[in-house]
């Protein structure tokens, strides 16, 4: 069959709403294929040391596409192909499993058609891959819906993400020929503006929707009945160099993907809302002093209908009267946990009808590793041990007791005001 080019326009969508399963009307037996995102993440990056899991904007920058992947909610499976073991344990924390590639496709020279036909070969189930790109974190849940919605409803065999650019280009001239340049895109007698232009599509490296049979019987990953998908410029950025980190910070802090709405966090005293330090007057009193910075921040979460539930512990050497003060001052719930959290914190979950994708968690220790995974989102402060840090979604730039509650704090609601920024596009849109 020859190759169709086809847009798909950009629209706004809730990506804050789940989606269901895949189903597919378009063609036979389509109901029933395996559809897979993969994002390839190396531990060799030669132009920024483990790049895929260095920190931007507070998260791993692998986490930031793995957020979109799993709550894209379309995916019968998310993969990391990696042969890293710090980067199988980030993939792991956002809710991804693990292919460990083998060491003939995580060679220098190895080629990402190469990486995805091993991983294909050796998961028979998959049927439609999706290669996700570590280094975009500007990557929504809703740009992959809609490009998997080309493959499972409009009969599309390959779909990638494209950019529209306003560059004039010209023949390059290498050192010592004498050939002159020429233009390959315009016309110098009739130069454009750029409002008279619309440009020319690129792929910026997002995403590539494939299948099983092009992967392995084709050897390509656009061919077949080929479609593109529409992203605006402002969600297509790329890291390849260390020039390029602090810019993509800017831009992943505006336009990133900061997950579902948060309906209720939990934060531990000790430790977070706290320094983790119990000091004892002459009389035997035992008193702990909080950051006015953190009571704000708890405040403004409130305020914006976030309910907040500190969390302490039988091992913590605050002592019940000191538990209701602190409760009391920060006007909050108290959960109190054994040794296994988790267990704990899903009877309060169950109790007020929420699940872990609503759920912000501030934790600091080895203990609340299994709910710093679970939670939609989950902060950890500066000073927290490695194996809570490795866990944690988001590392704050303060320590506990210090501000680190009001900067997650100001985190939540940063992305609670993307989601109704996004929701009042929608709106705007359906008049």
């Amino acid at each position: 069959m020859m190759s169709q080019a086809r847009k798909r326009s950009l629209f706004a969508a809730d990506d804050d709403e789940p989606m269901p399963a895949p189903k597919l009307h378009a063609r036979g037996d389509e109901a029933h294929r395996h559809v897979a995102a993969l994002v390839l993440a190396r531990g060799g990056s030669k132009g920024i040391t483990l790049k895929n899991i260095k920190k931007l904007a507070g998260l791993p920058l692998l986490g930031w596409v793995l957020r979109a992947a799993v709550d894209c909610n379309m995916f019968h499976s998310v993969w990391v192909s990696t042969d890293h073991d710090e980067i199988e344990k980030v993939a792991r924390s956002f809710g991804a499993q693990v292919h460990r590639r083998s060491a003939e496709v995580s060679r220098d020279t190895s080629s990402s058609l190469e990486t995805i036909q091993e991983f294909v070969r050796l998961h028979s189930e998959v049927d439609v891959i999706c290669n996700i790109q570590a280094t975009s974190p500007c990557l929504h849940p809703y740009h992959l819906q809609q490009a998997l919605e080309m493959i499972t409803l409009q009969g599309f065999d390959s779909v990638f993400s494209v950019v529209r650019r306003h560059h004039f280009r010209w023949q390059e001239v290498k050192e010592g020929n004498n050939k002159v340049t020429k233009p390959l895109n315009l016309d110098p007698a009739n130069r454009p503006r750029r409002q008279d232009w619309d440009g020319e599509l690129c792929e910026n490296g997002s995403f590539y929707f494939t299948t099983r049979d092009l992967v392995l019987n084709k050897n390509i990953l656009q061919g077949g009945v080929t479609g593109y998908y529409e992203m605006k410029p402002e969600f297509s950025v790329d890291i390849d160099v260390d020039i390029d980190w602090p810019v993509a910070e800017q831009r992943v802090l505006r336009y990133g993907y900061h997950g579902k709405v948060v309906r209720l966090m939990f934060c531990n005293i000790s430790g977070c809302l706290t320094d983790g330090r119990v000091l004892m007057s002459g009389s035997g009193e035992d008193m702990v002093a909080i950051n006015t910075k953190d009571t704000v921040g708890i405040q403004m979460l409130q305020s914006e209908e976030v309910e907040v539930v500190l969390v302490t512990s039988s091992v913590d050497l605050l002592n019940s009267v000191l538990v209701d003060k602190l409760a009391k001052r920060a006007g909050c719930e108290v959960a109190k946990v054994g040794e296994e959290p988790l267990k704990d914190l899903k009877l309060v979950l169950e109790r007020k009808k929420l699940k872990w994708n609503q759920v912000a968690f501030m934790g600091n220790d080895k203990v609340d590793v299994s709910c710093l995974n679970l939670a939609g989102l989950s902060a950890v402060p500066s000073d927290a041990p490695i194996v809570a840090t490795d866990a944690a979604k988001y590392t704050c730039r303060n320590v506990g007791g210090s501000g680190a509650v009001r900067e997650f704090g100001e985190y939540i609601l940063l992305q609670r005001e993307k989601a109704k920024m996004k929701q009042d596009r929608i709106d705007t849109s359906s008049k």
